[in-house]
Order: C-alpha cells, then structure tokens, then sequence
C-alpha cells in the first residue's frame, strides 16, 4: 500500500528526478592534513617536555544576532498578514455575500483567541523540551511539559538560538493562528459561531499542538526522531488542518442545497487580493522558518516563488484543458496549492524539485478539488482538504524524494520516502481522531450546526446581527 501510494504522487515528477539530485555539489577535496605532523611530533617528545593540555573553554551563551533578529521580526508579522487579512479576503470573497462577515469574522476572532491560548499553555505544549531525550520514547515525546505555561521564565534576554525566545514563541504563535483558520473554509456558511470558538481552543490545543512537538520540538520528539522532514507546516499545518477540516465537513453535513443551488462566490476580487497576500506572506511562512537570515532562508524563499508559480499555472492549464476556460478562482487556488506543497520542502530541496513539486500540487489539488470532491459527495465548502490536505501530503511525500543534502543536511532517497509516509500517516490518523472526538462532544453538549431558518437567512444577521449592504 505504501509502495502504491508513493508511486500515485510521484507520477510525473521521476522524469525531474536525475536533474533534481544534480543539484547536490561535488564535494569540496578535504583539506590537506597539515597538522598531522605537528601532532605525531608532540606523541614522540619527552613527557617532561610536552606541553600541558589547555584547559577547554567554557561554553559561551549564545549572542544575540541582529540580522536573524531583524528578519524574524518581520517573518512574524508577514505570517500574520497571510491571516488576517490574508486569508479573511481569500475565504470571504468565496462565500455567498449573505456569509460574508461571518466568514471574515472566524479568521479575526481565531487570531485573538489563539494568540491568549498560546500564551496559556499552548507554547509550552508544543515547545517545552523538559523530559525529553533523543532515542527515548515517553510521555514527552508527544506532549509538552507546562514548565512554559504563561510563558514561564521568559525575560528580556531570554534566547532561541540567536533570536530572542519572545521573537521565537510569537513566530509560532502566527502558525498557530492560520492552522485552525484554515480548517473553517472546510465548514463554511453552517457552523455555529460558539461552537466554532470552542472547537478552535479546544483543537489547538488538544491537536495542533501536539503534532507540532512531535515534529519541531527536537530531540526527543516523536516525529523528529524518526526523522521526518518538515521544514515549515506540510504536516503540522497543513495535513493537520485539512484532515480536521474533511472531518468537520463530514460530521456537519452538506449546506442546504448543496448540489442543487447556486453557490457561486460573492466577490472574487476579494479571494484574488487574499491570494496575493498570502502568496507574499508565505515567504514569512517558509523562509522564516530558516530562523537566521542565511543561504538556507535564501533558498527557501527561492523555491517557494517557483513552486507557486508552477502550481499556479498548472492548475490554471488543467482547468482549461478540462472545462475550456482559466479561471480566477482557479488560478489563485493553484497558487496556493503551490504555496501549501512546497511549505514542507522549502528548505530541503532546490530549483528542480521546486518546479516538479508544483507542477504536480498544481494538478492533483485541481483533481481532488473538482472531480475527487463529487466522487465521494462531501461538503468541503472552501476547499480546506482538497488543496491543504492534499496538496500538504503531495509535498510531505515529494519532500523526501527531492531533498538535497547540501541544502537541509538529508539527502533525497526511496527510504526518506517511505519516512515522510509513515509521517504522513501519523498525522493524518492522529488528527482525524482528536478532531472527531473533540466534535463529537461538542455536538452532544451544545450542537455544531445552525438551525436550518439561520442558514438560509445568512450567517452574518443570524449569528452578528450585521450584513453588507
């Protein structure tokens, strides 16, 4: 199974592979070994007239880098824009002018919610390395100790690395936003408000996470151990929030009139100026994630422009080649296809694997979008599972094929693959999981969805009391 799942997202990019793995440099000749002679010289003296060993440094604290500094700073405020207002306008304009509001008011409201929720508990689930130890599988592995809990012992001069830990935590704190914005596009126009906020808290908290630790808090993290590669969210964002956002949309049922009405979006103006921002925001997203401002960020934020770009029009052609004309929607929605299978890679592979990385999210995400969305007949209202879901395992799994070992340490490799799918699966049952249960209790004590009279008069009157006019 896992070998026919490799071979299904790998069609159409072996042909880019020989190029791709050309990107590794020759090694650089070693050094010549000039001090090997004084050394066999010392061994040969007498021991009264060797000189004493120096006494080893002390290890020095880290120093603050302002250049890293400086551009994390505004990695983290190009992460937010991708929220709001980035993807309030993506989402906003594709609803009907009836949901709106409501619609922008989730990602406004998420972002204020999670921000205090962060602060809370929710940096020391994901980041708190307490208990922790590479090898070692125990309760930590998956879950943060809350030694960090109302950020706990971070001052001033408190570091990251080489970046103050306040800049670090409020860098997560903007992945930690997007992820359950995201997840609303899945259920859009039928969930209630309160609901909805309980749902947010209880998710990010409970699901969100701890993924991320698993992934990013280091040695010691269940994830990390294992070696799988995510440099910026493919599965921590990305697989987390589509897979939750397919579970919410199957557990709420269609909209009324799902399949029979018209369901057009109310201003495409709005989703293609939230595309944009995203788009620009993104490189906070990725090249950010490189945590210095170096080679390293430089490439990532190399790729991702390519791999969107790519995605972009190769959505754009496969909507034309299959329904005859390119579509705004269509476009906007490849790019972020782009964005979404690249997030994972970026700072892992280069050029060549960017462009075969977008070239195939472009088209399968169009795929699972349009014809996989009617095939199994779910309501995925924005499309949250058909292009983060999906295009989040196209990457994750492509990340492992395309990796370069002079750009992220790891080098490309069928055994890499299979990593990234066993990650992938994690996830995926992980998430499904929590997310089922967290609604399920929710529906029993409070119910999910609006009365049928609220969704046909618009979300905006029913639950704000406030319309466009």
């Amino acid at each position: 199974m896992k070998r026919l799942l490799a071979s299904l997202l790998l069609v159409g990019t072996l042909g880019f592979a020989g190029v791709a793995l050309s990107e590794e440099p020759m090694p650089a000749p070693a050094a010549a070994t000039t001090e090997a002679a004084p050394a066999a010289d010392m061994a040969a003296m007498p021991a009264e007239a060797a000189p004493a060993p120096e006494a080893a440094p002390a290890a020095e604290a880290p120093k603050l880098d302002s250049g890293a500094t400086a551009w994390m700073l505004t990695s983290t405020a190009l992460v937010l824009f991708m929220t709001i207002p980035g993807l309030a306008l993506f989402y906003g304009g594709m609803v009907r002018k009836k949901n709106v509001l409501a619609t922008m008011m989730q990602s406004f409201a998420i972002t204020a919610m999670i921000t205090v929720l962060w602060m809370v508990v929710g940096y020391s689930i994901a980041f708190d390395t307490t208990g922790m130890e590479k090898g070692v599988v125990n309760f930590y592995s998956f879950f943060g100790s809350l030694s960090k809990a109302f950020l706990s012992g971070m001052g001033k001069d408190s570091m990251t690395g080489v970046i103050p830990e306040s800049v670090f935590m409020t860098f997560q704190m903007t992945f930690a936003i997007i992820t359950p914005a995201l997840i609303a596009g899945a259920f859009a126009d039928r969930m209630k408000f309160s609901a909805m906020m309980w749902f947010m808290g209880l998710w990010s908290l409970l699901v969100y996470a701890p993924i991320a630790h698993m992934v990013w808090s280091g040695d010691g993290g269940f994830m990390w151990d294992m070696g799988v590669l995510d440099f910026a969210g493919g599965t921590v964002v990305h697989i987390n929030a589509g897979v939750a956002g397919l579970i919410a949309a199957l557990m709420l049922g269609p909209r009324i009139g799902y399949g029979k009405d018209s369901m057009m979006p109310h201003n495409l103006t709005l989703t293609i100026m939230g595309a944009a921002m995203l788009w620009v925001g993104w490189f906070g997203f990725n090249a950010g994630s490189a945590v210095a401002a170096d080679g390293r960020a430089g490439m990532a934020m190399a790729v991702t422009q390519i791999a969107t770009a790519t995605a972009a029009l190769s959505w754009m052609f496969a909507e034309w080649f299959s329904k005859g004309k390119p579509s705004v929607l269509g476009i906007a929605s490849g790019a972020v296809a782009g964005l979404v299978a690249i997030t994972p890679a970026s700072g892992f592979v280069g050029p060549t694997g960017a462009l075969a990385i977008g070239l195939v999210a472009g088209a399968v995400c169009f795929w699972s979008a349009t014809s996989l969305k009617h095939m199994l007949k779910y309501d995925d209202s924005l499309d949250a599972f058909g292009v983060h879901g999906i295009g989040g395992i196209v990457g994750a799994i492509l990340t492992g094929y395309f990796a370069v070992e002079s750009i992220g340490g790891t080098a490309g490799s069928m055994a890499q693959v299979v990593t990234q799918i066993e990650g992938v699966a994690i996830t995926v049952a992980y998430t499904a999981v929590g997310t089922y249960i967290i609604l399920k209790v929710l529906d029993m004590i409070m119910g999910l969805r609006v009365s049928e009279e609220e969704e046909r008069e618009g979300l905006d009157i029913a639950l704000h009391g406030e319309r466009v006019e």
